[in-house]
């Protein structure tokens, strides 16, 4: 296996090539937009953007935050055929850290905060707006390492109490906040691009949810393909207004294993595709996937930052990824949101370039300039990829970071 060993600036990067592929067996999940899990993450980011939004019209600069600690609890429901209420409310505890002053003026964190959870849940999952506890445990405590001697105020005690955004540290030098990995990896094979498709045809928007106003969002997929035969398990809830009886459920469930053949047979031509869907379900008890709102955060599941889909939208225990929480963290120097989206992003450029699987892992040093990772490590299964390149796209991606923060700003995280 040929490996290159170079430095660009003070950064290590080691590229391998002639890796061997991927196994043909792969197990992928992916969770839905209504997904407890992808709730939190997504209000966590939407946090973050408002945030650094506000900062940035009315001080010119991104203060110090972070809102990848949030976690939601899951309310009290009631279900029936044709209706349902809520019985107690969802609770948003909203947990990180966040300036509330610059110099002289206050920033109104807890109004943008309420505002944006409102906001998101009105979008989202409207049933629950009129039914959330919204909990602030921000803080603007500064990180370790502040110490003080005589009577000097350490910089870092600044971070989150800035006289004005010179006290910024990274306006003059953007150095990463944590040492952390990122990590991509390209392409999708035919399989993992299915069960995006299909879980996105099943929440959100879409031909099939608008033509079917019964389907919920809270949709969750779990895939084993090997070569022609693949086991899906999907679940697909339902908003119990629109189903009036046991029978009418049934049916329903009977439309969404129609169009999950129908989508099979299209995007995986010759693969014997076996579906299960909604395996909790006892119909004769009346236990259904029945819900008030389409998502499981109605009645006492809860959500946490981290624990769904990574950065490229899949949950993939057999490729290369890590555990990192990227979502709601700060858009300027967290590498832990950062080098996630950069590894993703090269590694796609690289497969494009090489034609073949690509990996990229991204390590960040604490105190390190941000784009100068401590370790750059690219594998390739092409082994005459052009190593020459490889390095000006590592060199060209990280590059990046200043216009970056300002996409995830404008943008935040896009998940497809």
């Amino acid at each position: 296996m040929p490996r290159t060993s170079t430095a660009i600036g003070p950064s290590h990067v080691v590229i391998d090539t002639g890796v061997a592929r991927p196994d043909s067996t792969t197990i992928v999940e992916r969770k839905g937009l209504g997904h407890p899990d992808t709730l939190a993450d997504h209000l966590a980011e939407r946090l973050s953007r408002a945030y650094s939004s506000y900062t940035l019209d009315h001080f010119g600069a991104v203060l110090h935050h972070n809102f990848d600690k949030l976690a939601l609890l899951g309310g009290g429901c009631e279900v029936r055929y044709g209706g349902g209420r809520m019985t107690s409310p969802v609770r948003v505890l909203v947990n990180g850290r966040a300036a509330r002053v610059c110099g002289d003026e206050v920033i109104p964190v807890a109004e943008l905060v309420d505002a944006e959870v409102r906001g998101f849940f009105a979008e989202r999952l409207p049933e629950v707006t009129n039914h959330l506890d919204i909990v602030h445990n921000i803080t603007s405590n500064s990180s370790p390492g502040a110490v003080i001697t005589g009577d000097s105020v350490p910089e870092r005690v600044r971070w989150f109490n800035p006289r004005s955004i010179e006290d910024l540290r990274e306006r003059r030098v953007r150095l990463s906040n944590d040492t952390s990995i990122g990590t991509g990896w390209a392409p999708e094979n035919r399989f993992e691009s299915f069960v995006r498709e299909l879980v996105n045809r099943f929440s959100g928007r879409s031909e099939f949810t608008l033509a079917h106003p019964w389907c919920g969002s809270d949709v969750k997929l779990m895939g084993y393909s090997d070569k022609d035969l693949a086991d899906v398990v999907l679940c697909v809830p339902q908003k119990s207004r629109f189903v009036g009886s046991r029978a009418e459920y049934v049916r329903n469930l009977g439309v969404v294993r129609e169009e999950c053949h129908r989508l099979a047979a299209v995007r995986l031509p010759g693969v014997n595709v076996r579906f299960r869907l909604n395996a909790r379900d006892v119909p004769d008890r009346d236990e259904l996937y029945l819900t008030h709102t389409g998502s499981s955060i109605e009645s006492g599941d809860e959500g946490v930052v981290g624990r769904g889909n990574r950065v490229n939208g899949l949950i993939t225990p057999l490729r290369p990824m890590n555990l990192e929480g990227a979502n709601g963290k700060n858009p300027v120097y967290h590498v832990g949101k950062l080098y996630n989206v950069v590894a993703q992003r090269l590694a796609q450029r690289l497969a494009d370039e090489t034609g073949d699987h690509a990996e990229v892992h991204l390590v960040s040093l604490t105190g390190q300039r941000l784009d100068q990772p401590w370790r750059v490590l690219v594998r390739l299964s092409n082994e005459s990829a052009d190593v020459h390149k490889v390095q000006a796209l590592v060199s060209d991606a990280l590059s990046e970071f200043p216009a970056l923060t300002d996409e995830l700003v404008t943008n935040g995280i896009v998940l497809s």
